[in-house]
């Protein structure tokens, strides 16, 4: 199956150039690559020779505790609203009032445990607003 006709011809990259360079240099290009958002050594060095931007990507390490707690806590109130929705299910097809007092409870239970969450969630953000406005 051929390539789709570019909308843009001007835009192609229809000449090659080939360069050398020394192992200094490669290692340069290679290491604007790892923390750009250019996919490879060419699309640096077509970035450089054409005067483009190349966006820099860095990665802050201390906040990976709190991003892996973050999305385990999402992950837990994810799974609570599940659990929440199945209950109210279940109370709503119960036919005693026996059973619509049990769900009831289990769903009780369930909302506690959703503040729980959320108050942490609220301390983990507010550390983060902390560290974030500190540098300005």
């Amino acid at each position: 199956m051929p390539r789709k006709k570019s909308k843009n011809p001007d835009q192609l990259l229809t000449h090659p150039i080939i360069v050398r360079v020394n192992e200094h240099t490669f290692k340069r290009l290679e290491k604007i690559q790892t923390h750009s958002n250019c996919q490879s050594i060419g699309e640096v060095a077509r970035n450089i020779l054409s005067k483009e931007k190349i966006l820099m990507l860095t990665r802050d390490v201390t906040m990976n505790a709190p991003m892996e707690e973050l999305a385990s806590i999402r992950k837990e109130l994810k799974a609570i609203g599940v659990n929440i929705n199945q209950q109210t299910h279940h109370f709503h097809t119960s036919e005693n009032e026996v059973q619509r007092s049990f769900y009831f409870m289990k769903t009780s239970d369930l909302y506690k445990n959703v503040g729980v969450k959320v108050d942490r969630l609220l301390e983990i953000i507010t550390q983060m607003s902390m560290r974030w406005l500190r540098g300005y």
